[in-house]
């Protein structure tokens, strides 16, 4: 699962950044901005970077231990990667994003000295400012995130603070950025509650507040505009707000490895457009969730980890959901047969039904998984043939877990060798049957009376 999380990650981050350029890189047009937005033909002659601007730039770049920008005559002119401007009306330019740390060996912004970097009070001179985007610069060097980073509240619109060694709460004044679009502070180690006002910022698209250690309430969330929420690996307990279902746009929504209670809201049935739902790993409660074939954008839902012990997965649940590639169900106490209506989601590659208590056979729509590549069905009670074609056996390989059910077998004329690894602990189907006959026989003692009625006799000759 590890792995499968960190696929997870690098798929929305650089779907993120693919599809948000505007708000990490690029810079586009503000109706209400006084610079200049169109597209630039070079500097003129008499262009220049504001003089208090600049000034702040040096300070903010010997704070991140790249003192080698005092050099550069003009900040703007002589930009590097990692520094956008534009120009006023009178040919002035302004910095418009900062970014520092190696994000990728083909992302070079200014890497940071992890030991002494901090986020200076000369950001604030940088009055223009729509991205910072600093990531692992003061790793080492464990600070508060700064309260005064809410004076860009006019034109900040990405924040950025990604893995930096920030520590205790998140500044309340951070609600006063009111043009925020990209709030992303994972990967620190901030504690303590989201400050509620968070959950008023409007134009707000993306918030990923994960791998911290903040407790109590999840943010009540509910704007139209919001895409992704991704909070999970921290200590949020309580209940999954119902006011989740108003954010209406979600792509993406990772509420795991918290401590989350109660059972799954059904105002989450509300997110039409959702892609990735994650709730594995906190404390929810069955039943199982029937309105799920209502998410038909879903493609990744995992729920593992939860205990739903009071009932059987709904064989309904999953009608419709033709997009859906990856189902995690594991470890969760479910009971009763697998539904025939997994085996009809044509998209699924990935399938965990392990260490449950499900019952039964495989459903025979599960041939119809042409394109399976993973399944865990261990630690069930499940019995029958698994029925796979030899082609999807051989694919799965060692990503096919099947033992510890008693009554499940494999045809010989399905495995790609003799005895596979993959397949220890389930036997060939027809050794299956003989077993389980000869297990059916009472193996009562006799008395010894009775043995001897019951030994054979020996006819002697003549």
């Amino acid at each position: 699962m590890q792995t499968m999380a960190m696929a997870f990650f690098f798929f929305f981050f650089f779907f993120w950044v693919a599809s948000s350029l505007t708000d990490f890189t690029v810079i586009t047009s503000d109706s209400s901005s006084p610079l200049v937005d169109a597209p630039q033909q070079g500097f003129s002659s008499h262009a220049r970077t504001d003089d208090e601007e600049q000034r702040a730039v040096y300070e903010i770049m010997r704070a991140t231990g790249n003192s080698w920008a005092s050099s550069v005559q003009d900040v703007c002119r002589g930009r590097w990667h990692g520094i956008e401007c534009m120009p006023d009306r009178n040919d002035v330019f302004h910095v418009v994003s900062l970014s520092f740390g190696a994000l990728s060996l083909d992302t070079a912004f200014p890497v940071c000295d992890q030991l002494t970097s901090t986020l200076t009070p000369a950001l604030v001179k940088l009055t223009h400012l729509r991205t910072l985007f600093f990531y692992q610069c003061s790793s080492l060097n464990p600070t508060l995130i700064p309260s005064f980073l809410s004076e860009l509240a006019p034109s900040l619109k990405t924040l950025v603070l990604r893995e930096n060694g920030h520590v205790g709460p998140i500044p309340a004044d951070l609600s006063k950025l009111s043009n925020l679009k990209v709030l992303d502070l994972h990967g620190n180690k901030l504690s303590s509650f989201v400050p509620p006002s968070l959950a008023s910022l409007s134009k707000l698209r993306m918030v990923d507040l994960s791998g911290n250690k903040l407790t109590g309430d999840v943010p009540r969330f509910g704007s139209a505009e919001l895409r992704v929420v991704d909070l999970n690996g921290n200590d949020f307990h309580g209940q999954i707000p119902p006011e989740i279902g108003a954010c209406r746009g979600l792509i993406k929504l990772d509420l795991s490895k918290n401590k989350l209670v109660g059972v799954i809201p059904s105002s989450v049935s509300e997110l039409d457009q959702l892609i990735l739902l994650d709730l594995s790993n906190n404390q929810l409660s069955g039943p199982f969730p029937g309105w799920l074939s209502s998410l038909k954008s879903l493609k990744t839902l995992v729920l593992s980890g939860n205990d739903m012990s009071s009932g059987t997965i709904n064989g309904e649940a999953f009608n419709g959901m033709g997009r859906l590639t990856t189902l995690v169900l594991s470890d969760m106490g479910l009971h009763g047969p697998i539904p025939s209506s997994i085996g009809l989601l044509s998209s699924l590659r990935v399938l965990h039904l392990d260490g449950n208590s499900l019952r039964g056979p495989i459903p025979e729509s599960f041939r119809c998984l042409s394109d399976l590549s993973e399944l865990k069905v261990n630690d069930n009670q499940l019995t029958g043939p698994l029925p796979f074609s030899r082609k999807v056996m051989w694919r799965m390989g060692i990503k096919l877990r099947a033992a510890n059910n008693k009554g499940l077998c494999y045809m010989a004329e399905t495995a790609a060798e003799a005895a596979p690894p993959y397949l220890a602990g389930v036997p060939v189907c027809g050794h299956a049957t003989a077993a389980a006959m000869v297990a059916a026989v009472p193996m009562a003692s006799p008395g010894p009376v009775a043995a001897a009625d019951k030994a054979p006799r020996l006819r002697r000759g003549g």
